[in-house]
């Protein structure tokens, strides 16, 4: 059940600060960022997740879109993220609640500063990698 709560805690956010969604042959990617601050105590300790005013994380999930799929469906990911000073692996969450899967990526950034994310994933039933790369500003959130 915190898992559900969760969910519709993130989707929430993701609503308020564009989630976005990229379509690869029959899947559908949706990813946002969340940051932390938007949080309770209690679900970021839950997931392990460091909350703070230059904290965020991105949430990622994918769809076979053809099949009607509402649910997130399991896949293999690994990426990197970075900024003008920081970076690395992405260091990806999976969380699973009933048939729908996600994941987390949180992160640090730097204030009014671009973070990039680069990643490949393969969707549960899907013989093919696909690749996507993309940037966003963020703001310390006071």
């Amino acid at each position: 059940m915190k898992y559900l709560y969760f969910l519709c805690l993130l989707l929430s956010a993701s609503f308020a600060h564009g989630q976005q969604s990229a379509r690869f042959d029959e899947f559908e990617l949706h990813y946002s960022i969340v940051y932390t601050t938007f949080l309770t105590a209690d679900i970021a300790a839950e997931f392990d997740i460091p909350r703070g005013k230059d904290k965020a994380m991105l949430t990622l999930s994918v769809r076979d879109a053809d099949a009607g799929d509402i649910e997130g469906r399991p896949m293999a990911i690994s990426g990197r993220t970075w900024d003008l000073i920081t970076g690395g692996n992405m260091k990806v969450r999976e969380v699973r609640e009933g048939r729908a899967t996600y994941y987390l990526v949180p992160f640090e950034f730097l204030d009014r500063e671009y973070r990039f994310f680069e990643f490949d994933f393969t969707p549960d039933g899907s013989e093919k990698t696909y690749s996507y790369k993309f940037k966003t500003q963020l703001w310390r959130q006071e």
